[in-house]
């Protein structure tokens, strides 16, 4: 008997499975994380590939004077929105780790570069390329206007597994960069890299990682 399922079909039900794959290594490596800042991140992580670009959006969001720095309540306001389960020992020791030259505030520029997994060199150039691709001003910041006429969304496994069409795929990721934030249009390159730092931690291969970046963005 041939085999039921075409190379075609198993690869869709590979890259639908991806993001739940991740979600699930991430809330066991949580379980089993002794590191505090380990463990807050793979706890973000759970929540799919946007969540470390929405645990920064609800960072800015209850930031309350606007000065890009979190104290010790406001960032446990954070924790506390988000979901995070944390003892108070752990949150101690993340704040701590955050919190290096002891001011008593966090800086958020810092907090994301600590919390956001990390890329190596080749995943952070081709990144940073796609973005150059839209950022065609230079001035790091990219209208939605922009992603709208320049991302291909044909790859994306869920228009792959016909679950969704390419124009729903399209305003959903839209909608990743501005959720919760003002709605301003605009996409910076920190929330790029917070976007596809999510979806690299999902990617083990190099060069898969690098293929699905040039076929979504058409370099």
């Amino acid at each position: 008997m041939s085999d039921p399922f075409t190379s075609s079909s198993l690869y869709r039900i590979q890259s639908m499975t991806r993001e739940d794959a991740m979600k699930e290594a991430c809330a066991h490596e949580a379980e089993h994380a002794h590191d505090p800042l380990e463990k807050l991140r793979c706890l973000v992580l759970t929540r799919g590939y946007d969540s470390i670009l929405q645990f920064g959006k609800m960072f800015r969001r209850l930031d309350e004077d606007k000065n890009l720095t979190l104290s010790k309540e406001e960032f446990l306001d954070v924790l506390n929105q988000f979901g995070l389960d944390m003892s108070s020992d752990e949150f101690a020791e993340v704040y701590a780790a955050f919190d290096e030259d002891g001011t008593g505030s966090i800086n958020y520029n810092e907090f994301l570069d600590k919390l956001r997994p990390e890329m190596n060199e080749a995943r952070i150039e081709i990144v940073e390329e796609a973005f150059a691709k839209l950022d065609e001003s230079g001035d790091g910041v990219v209208t939605l206007d922009d992603v709208r006429d320049k991302y291909d969304a044909s790859h994306h496994p869920k228009v792959l597994s016909e679950e969704a069409t390419e124009d729903e795929v399209l305003l959903k990721f839209i909608g990743r960069f501005e959720a919760g934030v003002s709605e301003d249009g605009k996409v910076t390159k920190d929330e790029f890299l917070d976007y596809y730092s999510g979806l690299s931690k999902s990617i083990d291969d190099d060069e898969y990682f690098i293929t699905v970046i040039k076929n979504s963005w058409k370099l």
